[in-house]
């Protein structure tokens, strides 16, 4: 499971459930502490973070093998080196700096945050996901309760399904017009003709009707 520190999380973790942190939290924390104060042992710390992203940018959307491969060949090196600098650097700073505070965060989720490097399917942060989460976080402000736990599933399904058309390519407000005019006479045995994938070809044409 790749995500954030929340404690909510920490149940979930054992031997079935292994955790992936999220870099782009670790080094959030360090970014915050130079945005403040120009620090430059932050600004090292984000120098040696930035070297991780330019490894991922080398290996995005390649099979998790070759991906692999390249983490442990060219991240390995880096995350020991900066592992050995966090260490070195924390018995130097006040114990209730922002800065030792950045540094503990990093340093306790240790084996999350390396977890991407030995596992090509992982991803060296949640970022993508926190994206797609976006319009929910922005639906909140708009509608504080789903009602039920039923009104949550039904809510569940419906971004669920409107994320797939989107992964798909599909316009989303025409998806939605598709669904609202076929559903009530297409049968129920064959709802999945309707899924996202299987009318994307069927959307241009419909946009360019209305």
């Amino acid at each position: 499971l790749q995500a954030d520190a929340y404690a909510g999380f920490t149940a979930l973790y054992g031997e079935k459930i292994q955790e992936a942190a999220c870099w782009a939290h670790a080094r959030r924390y360090f970014f915050e502490v130079h945005a403040a104060h120009a620090s430059p042992v932050a600004a090292e710390a984000l120098a040696r973070i930035a070297r991780l992203y330019d490894i991922e940018d080398a290996v995005r959307g390649r099979p998790p093998d070759e991906r692999r491969e390249v983490r442990q060949a060219r991240a390995g090196p880096e995350l020991a080196a900066l592992h050995d600098w966090l260490h070195a650097t924390l018995p130097t700073l006040s114990k209730k700096s922002a800065l030792a505070v950045a540094i503990r965060y990093t340093l306790s989720r240790w084996a999350a945050l390396t977890r991407y490097r030995d596992d090509g399917r992982l991803e060296i942060d949640n970022n993508a996901a926190e994206r797609s989460l976006r319009a929910v976080a922005l639906g909140r402000k708009n509608w504080l309760f789903a009602g039920s736990d039923d009104g949550g599933e039904r809510a569940a399904a419906i971004y669920s399904l409107l994320g797939t058309a989107q992964l798909n390519g599909v316009d989303v407000e025409a998806y939605l017009k598709l669904l609202m005019e076929r559903l009530p006479d297409h049968p129920v045995n064959r709802v999945d003709e309707l899924l996202p994938w299987n009318v994307a070809a069927q959307i241009p044409a419909l946009k360019a009707a209305a």
